[in-house]
């Protein structure tokens, strides 16, 4: 029997993009999609992409039709989760938040960093962070949950924290980043990253042949990666806005311990085994590097390695779809754990080739 899904925000790119990904998966059944400023408004209407595959129309984020829905996607702000997820968890229902309300697990962090009172705390301390390839044993307790029918709540990892994580994880857990050293990682990402409402930077006049950096040293995701990597205050992290529509690429520089192994290919084969069990993260051979165009539409992620001998550094570089597996993607990739159902359920493994 189909699972009834409902999606808050749906207008908004992440938003949109689960649409697409809910409609097409096998398990669950849209029943309903809102948007307040758009209620009432057919989704086909303001996404004609849609036309033929969805009569569904807009309904305001107060519709009582979500606390009947036994899914629920919040692609919102921050600070709007924290006023719906509370109920939604209580009343049974599996929530899978894509906002950064409930992924720092220190309040006083996300009041800090996001300038925020944290008005579910309690909620906070259940909630599952929703990064499988790193944290799966979080999304078997949250599936432990669900089926004695409790509801759930799952903090997606941000698109900026997933594609860097991913990254640096395998060397920083293998234990070969120098003692105290300090990582450095250099993002770049397409402009749907910053939502759909358009700002001064990211205007189709201003972000068109331009590359710039932004939130330098004070980006809201640096403390999200430090708690994923425990690496606190040891990341400078750097995120550049580039003139794509869709597309993230992390390159970073770890600093390999007197221990590690400086030979990309024997590196590569830890990672390879690291991620042995994944079906989204692939990590390629020794001379390749990613790109954001070989995964653009999935919710696949790219890995490349190298290694700068002189300085014992590794370069670890993920392209992901900012949109897939920053976003709508992880989000339908922990709906599935959490649910026991296919991880691969409702993806479409192949990246539109050109």
């Amino acid at each position: 029997m189909a699972i009834t899904t409902g999606i808050v925000g749906a207008a908004g790119f992440a938003g949109i993009e689960l649409v697409r990904l809910v409609l097409r998966h096998p398990d669950l059944e849209l029943s309903i999609v809102t948007s307040n400023e758009l209620a009432g408004t057919a989704v086909a209407s303001e996404y004609p992409g849609f036309v033929g595959a969805t009569d569904l129309a807009f309904a305001s984020h107060d519709d009582p039709a979500l606390d009947t829905c036994e899914l629920v996607f919040l692609a919102v702000p921050h600070t709007a989760a924290l006023g719906m997820a509370p109920r939604l968890v209580a009343g049974g229902s599996t929530v899978i938040d894509l906002s950064a309300d409930f992924r720092l697990k220190d309040p006083v962090v996300y009041e800090q960093w996001y300038a925020a009172r944290h008005t579910a705390v309690e909620l906070l301390e259940k909630a599952t962070f929703g990064l499988p390839e790193l944290f799966p044993d979080d999304l078997v307790r949250a599936a432990a949950a669900h089926k004695m029918g409790e509801g759930t709540l799952v903090a997606c990892a941000g698109c900026y924290p997933t594609a860097t994580s991913l990254a640096a994880a395998p060397a920083v857990r293998a234990g070969w980043v120098v003692p105290g050293g300090v990582v450095v990682a250099d993002a770049v990402s397409g402009v749907t990253g910053a939502g759909k409402k358009a700002s001064a930077r990211t205007h189709f006049c201003f972000a068109d042949e331009n590359l710039e950096a932004y939130g330098v040293a004070t980006h809201r995701h640096t403390p999200e990666i430090e708690q994923i990597l425990e690496l606190d205050g040891r990341l400078v992290f750097t995120p550049h806005l580039a003139p794509l529509n869709r597309g993230l690429l992390s390159t970073v520089n770890v600093p390999l311990a007197s221990d590690a192994p400086l030979d990309a290919a024997s590196i590569i084969e830890h990672y390879r085994a690291f991620y042995g069990d994944s079906a989204f993260v692939h990590v390629l051979g020794v001379g390749e590097m990613p790109k954001t165009s070989a995964v653009a539409g999935t919710n696949n992620a790219h890995i490349g390695l190298a290694v700068n001998e002189r300085a014992r550094m590794l370069i670890a570089v993920c392209a992901i779809d900012n949109l897939g597996k920053g976003a709508a993607g992880q989000a339908v990739q922990c709906a599935n754990a959490v649910l026991r159902l296919p991880e691969s359920a409702g993806f479409d493994r192949a990246a539109v080739p050109v």
